[in-house]
């Protein structure tokens, strides 16, 4: 038999659950793992460097194939943001240093607040970045900023910041032909779903607000196309398919004590007709 505690808000007898316990994954290991995963990303994504042959034909491809499905020009969102440099800047400055940022830290507020839903989130990111690295290596994409016949306007280049090289042949830090598909929107739509799911909130949705914006931004600036984000949220919906969604955990049960039966003057507790009324019973002597 289980030995009583004399603590409460845990079922009698039985010692509640400590906060760390139920899933929380220790700390130097998941470092260590979420470091890794970005080495490996990021150094894999140049193994598809040196093929800007390709890269450019499946970009005339991507194009010819959002005129003929009728999607909106990324020209049209392109425009919005030409109406100030100062705009334009802000965009940049956002694709540029919000991407990285607010995934580690959308992690790190899991891990700590809702372990349970921090590995589900970090295992769905490693999913879909995994495949979205074998798309890049498969389908090198050229994006729209680099193709003449979209007459998109590079807007980091022109205004900055920019996170690339000059030229994309020598810009060994990164693989500019790797475009399809965007993990700056997979990873903001992962996020807004991630906290979505382990907050209670009625505000939770505005969340979404990220992967809207983020949509805005890569478009306008013309590191993507439509269809880059499209195919980042189709990976992303098989990722979420594959890993089981945690639990929410049921609703803390009422802090109030338990009511204390009342007591009649000579000690007993008294009974229900006494304790209602507050005198004796009609007819009998006290």
């Amino acid at each position: 038999m289980a030995t009583p505690t004399g603590g409460t808000g845990g079922t009698d007898g039985i010692r509640p659950a400590a906060r760390t316990e139920g899933g929380r994954p220790p700390l130097p290991r998941e470092l260590l793992l979420v470091t890794g995963l970005f080495l490996v990303y990021k150094f894999g994504r140049l193994l598809a460097n040196g093929h800007e042959t390709a890269a450019f034909r499946n970009a005339d491809l991507v194009w010819d194939a959002e005129r003929a499905l009728h999607f909106p020009g990324e020209g049209a969102v392109q425009q919005l943001l030409l109406h100030g440099e100062p705009l334009v800047r802000v965009a940049n400055t956002y694709y540029a240093a919000v991407h990285f940022p607010a995934t580690i830290a959308f992690l790190a507020w899991l891990y700590w607040r809702h372990p349970a839903h921090y590995v589900w989130s970090r295992r769905v990111l490693a999913l879909l970045t995994g495949a979205a690295l074998a798309l890049h290596i498969l389908v090198p994409l050229a994006p729209p900023r680099m193709l003449a016949s979209a007459g998109l306007v590079d807007t980091a280049r022109v205004y900055g910041p920019s996170v690339y090289g000059a030229v994309p042949e020598a810009d060994s830090m990164a693989n500019q032909f790797a475009a399809m598909p965007s993990l700056h929107f997979g990873w903001a739509l992962m996020v807004a779903i991630g906290l979505i799911a382990a907050t209670r909130s009625p505000l939770r949705w505005w969340w979404l607000l990220h992967p809207a914006l983020t949509l805005f931004v890569i478009v306008g600036t013309a590191n993507h196309y439509w269809t880059d984000a499209l195919a980042a949220a189709v990976l992303l919906g098989f990722a979420l398919l594959v890993v089981p969604t945690p639990v929410r955990p049921p609703h803390a049960p009422s802090d109030a004590p338990p009511a204390v039966p009342r007591q009649r003057a000579g000690g007993g507790p008294a009974s229900a007709g006494s304790a209602s009324t507050g005198s004796a019973p009609s007819g009998v002597r006290r």
